[in-house]
């Protein structure tokens, strides 16, 4: 599918070793409901294994439930809406359908899926190498000339790839730092402290108990960049990796994190999965406490284990949104997507704990997010963009939970 050519039918590869791709099946274009379907290869129904719960080892072909998607676990290898941007802005393919979206995200894309036009051999779309440190710079001019809709010539093309994460439409790309691959995510241009903001509030949950990517900051000369460590791999491997809206659906359940819990139970590792739901309950606390509300489906992954566990992946997308909706993405307890704490513990057993707790790790997370104004402070925010935050994260239905949680005094 190169230059003006149109395809029909693409081939998914699996590249958990990526010297040594297996073919996974045929994809295909599906026009009544503008998807993509998938049907398995024969040695992957022998050898494979189902890449998510509605991609069952069966010989027929896969179509996808929904309008504008691609078959279960095919739908976490389309690119976000920043990487849409940047295929309709640089590749112009002559078609915009999910299967060009699909290929054109290329050998970098999130998880360890890869599109081919082959099916004798991996054959995707190639952007050519990672830009280093030296080149952040450069890649910023990119980022700018993409929002602008400005023309772009071949070597500053390379620097970007459309295909890194999963559900935003924040301008970021990939970066190679210390041997590791790293995604660069880009302030917008009407908040420019966004890069400090989500470091502070990621390194702020990591003191709270959370599992956190890691992340650096990297200076730019117009500004800030926020780097956060890829997860999806390891060492010379790449991870499988589920999405919470592709892996909740795939099992038929609501979007909501008592849903995600119940799953981490049920295809979790036995001796780790209840620390896991544990964590993902303060992350649900520390969301509700520093009004994000953002917190959607697409911003909490599962890693699939080679065994077929699922386990959940660090927070990588914590970003105190400042819009005091007081309701999150995702549904909270009994009282659906309500922002409260009293809300959170409703659901209490979901997670494989005790009313009591339950209560004593939002205290823990409470405690901690306390302290935020010293912390974002610390790390570089201006006084300014701190009470700009304040006016969200510090208003009365937030500040009461928190200082009922711990007792109403500072800790």
């Amino acid at each position: 599918m190169s230059g003006r050519q149109l395809a029909d039918t693409l081939h998914l590869w699996y590249l958990g070793t990526p010297e040594t791709p297996v073919l996974v099946g045929e994809l295909n274009l599906v026009m009544a409901r503008r998807g993509v379907s998938l049907r398995y290869a024969p040695a992957w129904l022998e050898h494979g294994f189902a890449l998510s719960e509605d991609l069952p080892l069966v010989d027929r072909e896969h179509v996808p439930r929904e309008k504008d998607t691609a078959a279960g676990a095919v739908d976490d290898a389309r690119p976000d809406r920043w990487g849409e941007r940047v295929i309709r802005m640089l590749d112009r393919p002559p078609r915009l359908s999910l299967l060009e979206y699909l290929f054109y995200a290329g050998d970098d894309r999130f998880g360890a899926l890869g599109v081919s036009t082959a099916a004798d051999r991996y054959q995707p779309r190639e952007i050519g190498p990672l830009p280093r440190l030296a080149d952040v710079d450069a890649v910023h001019e990119v980022v700018h000339r993409v929002l602008a809709g400005e023309p772009l010539d071949e070597a500053r093309r390379r620097l970007i790839a459309p295909g890194v994460t999963m559900g935003g439409a924040r301008p970021k790309a990939l970066l190679q730092l210390d041997d590791h691959e790293w995604v660069l995510k880009f302030a917008e241009p009407d908040r420019p402290d966004e890069a400090l903001i989500e470091h502070a509030a990621l390194t702020l949950a990591g003191q709270a108990g959370i599992t956190v990517a890691d992340t650096r900051l990297i200076p730019l000369a117009r500004g800030t960049a926020l780097a956060i460590r890829r997860f999806d791999r390891a060492a010379a491997r790449r991870l499988h990796a589920l999405s919470a809206n592709v892996a909740l659906k795939a099992a038929g359940s609501e979007l909501s994190y008592p849903a995600l819990a119940l799953l981490l139970r049920r295809r979790g590792a036995v001796d780790v999965h209840r620390a896991q739901m544990h964590d993902l309950f303060r992350r649900l606390v520390f969301n509700i406490l520093v009004d994000n509300t953002d917190d959607h489906e697409k911003n909490h992954v599962l890693l699939v284990t080679p065994d077929q566990h699922y386990a959940l992946a660090p927070a990588f997308d914590v970003l105190p949104m400042a819009s005091s909706l007081g309701y999150q993405a995702m549904a909270v307890g009994e009282r659906g997507a309500e922002s409260s704490i009293e809300n959170a513990l409703t659901a209490a057993a979901q997670y494989w704990l005790t009313p009591k707790d339950a209560l004593a790790e939002a205290t823990r997370v409470a405690r901690v997010v306390d302290r935020w104004r010293e912390h974002f402070a610390a790390r570089g925010l201006s006084v300014a963009s701190i009470e700009e935050l304040a006016r969200h994260i510090d208003r009365p239905f937030l500040l009461e939970q928190r200082q009922a949680l711990i007792g109403g005094g500072r800790s």
